[in-house]
């Protein structure tokens, strides 16, 4: 059966509207507004196995300027943390320039617990003579707007772009027992809300001086770093906009390794949800493709609670994709309606005006034929069955007839009941074979008890034709002769 105009074109925009909705996916699988928005909205719970000793305003002006005070100091900080039983200890200050006494802190900074941090354009292992602690590269991944949404576990080396240096949250992780690979790829860093029952930061002052609670540090991991404002480093915000020190966010970097990863999906499983979404929209047509897109959108919020990264901005405009194929398909379907027949989807009368003008200059070059199509017995159908019924055996009748067209030939409803066909560049006898053919075709159409008879005439372009109305009498002049010769034989 042929479906209605409205509906072919479905064949041809739901592939379309796949192939467009891969290439979307294969150029946005990230939507980092989207996770930026669900990372503040859903955030991480307080996270008690990170803790962060800060170098604080206090501890400044108890010791002096951070680069001048006597690195005894940190072993007295190391020391105290060890004895509390802290599992890994992460120094997020640059040690890497030689200063007075490196020799003896030889023991303190070469524990495996203890990582050191180095910066971006240093080679690796760039600290002391004597210290053999990891190392690793103290990085932020700093947005054009000063927010860090993201973290590696690895940086490329400038000197060898192959060769990668593992992060410092990365080397804090493994220090804990975490088993962290290597890789370039940025990964979220998960905001947490602040615990109200416990400091945000203890102060490396109290650290050194012992006045801590060894009960806080138990099994815990421990960042160290520059927490005071206006000491000239970069002022970086988190994904809620406030400035964080970027020893915080070395400790969430850290939590986020210690946590079960975000998974991203493959692309093969994005680009197979987009084609999904985007021929689901052209199949159900209307506003629901909107609803759709909303779906996909909403699908992003549940998925990040179970750590699955979906780009659901991505997938909603696969869908919404699908939409705006339909609204093109209704849009070309509008343009045609008053030169289409809706049920058998053939040009009407004035279709056929249309195109025999347009051809009819060319006729002496490429003569037109034109075949009339009579159908006796469809008014009984109607009558005895109903117009759904009548409606069937039009699309009957329209597929037979259609069987016989050739490139560039145009089929017409003439009528209620008649069919036309425009054949393009027809010889004398390349018109009577089709005609033949088709005449033979609906020799067989039947329906039910009811008697049907069709009659084909034709008629072709010549000298004594002189314009497309001699055209049309001539067939129809034919086909009152075949319909009155088989009406002489019954």
């Amino acid at each position: 059966m042929r479906s209605s105009p409205e509906r072919s074109l479905a064949a041809y925009t739901a592939p379309l509207a796949a192939v467009l909705a891969v290439a979307l996916t294969l150029l946005l699988p990230d939507n980092a507004r989207l996770w930026d928005a669900l990372n503040r909205a859903m955030p991480g719970p307080p996270d008690p196995r990170v803790v962060v000793v800060g170098i604080d305003a206090a501890s400044l002006r108890d010791y002096g300027r951070i680069g001048a005070w006597p690195r005894d100091l940190y072993a007295q900080a190391l020391s105290t943390l060890n004895e509390a039983g802290v599992s890994a200890i992460g120094v997020n200050v640059l040690l890497s320039d030689p200063a007075v006494g490196d020799t003896r802190l030889q023991q303190t900074f070469s524990q495996p617990n203890v990582v050191l941090a180095t910066a971006p354009d240093e080679p690796p292992g760039a600290t002391p003579p004597g210290w053999t602690s990891p190392t690793g590269v103290s990085a932020l991944n700093i947005g054009a707007d000063g927010v860090v949404r993201a973290f590696q576990t690895a940086y490329a080396r400038a000197d060898d772009p192959a060769a990668l240096t593992p992060s410092f949250a990365r080397q804090v992780a493994v220090a804990a027992g975490r088993s962290v690979p290597l890789d370039v790829t940025p990964r979220i860093l998960r905001y947490r809300q602040p615990d109200p029952e416990r400091l945000p930061v203890l102060s490396f002052r109290d650290v050194v001086n012992g006045n801590v609670r060894y009960g806080d540090l138990q099994g815990r991991v421990v960042i160290l770093g520059l927490t005071a404002d206006g000491m000239g480093g970069p002022v970086v915000r988190d994904t809620t906009g406030q400035v964080v020190s970027p020893v915080q966010l070395q400790a969430r970097a850290v939590s986020s390794l210690l946590d079960v990863p975000f998974t991203r999906l493959p692309w093969g499983v994005l680009a197979a949800l987009g084609a999904l979404a985007a021929v689901a929209a052209v199949l159900a047509r209307g506003l629901w493709g909107f609803g759709l897109a909303t779906l996909m959108l909403a699908l992003a919020a549940p998925l990040w609670l179970q750590n699955v990264l979906l780009p659901g901005v991505t997938l909603s405009l696969c869908a919404i994709v699908g939409t705006v194929m339909v609204m093109l398909e209704r849009a070309w379907n509008l343009r045609h309606l008053t030169t289409r027949d809706p049920l058998t989807g053939f040009g009407n009368r004035v279709a056929f005006t249309r195109a025999v003008e347009q051809r009819w200059q060319s006729r002496a070059e490429r003569p037109l034929g034109l075949v009339l199509v009579d159908l006796s017995g469809f008014r009984k159908v109607n009558d005895a069955y109903g117009h759904a019924a009548g409606d069937d055996l039009l699309r009957d009748l329209s597929e037979r007839i259609g069987q016989y067209r050739r490139r560039g030939d145009l089929l017409f409803r003439w009528g209620p009941d008649e069919f036309a066909v425009l054949l393009d560049n027809a010889g004398p006898q390349e018109l009577a074979g089709i005609t033949q053919r088709i005449q033979e075709s609906l020799d067989t159409l039947t329906f039910r008890d009811v008697p049907l008879r069709a009659s084909v005439g034709a008629a072709r372009t010549g000298p004594e034709i002189r314009s497309p109305t001699e055209l049309v009498e001539a067939a129809s002049r034919s086909r009152y002769r075949v319909k009155y010769q088989r009406l002489q034989r019954t």
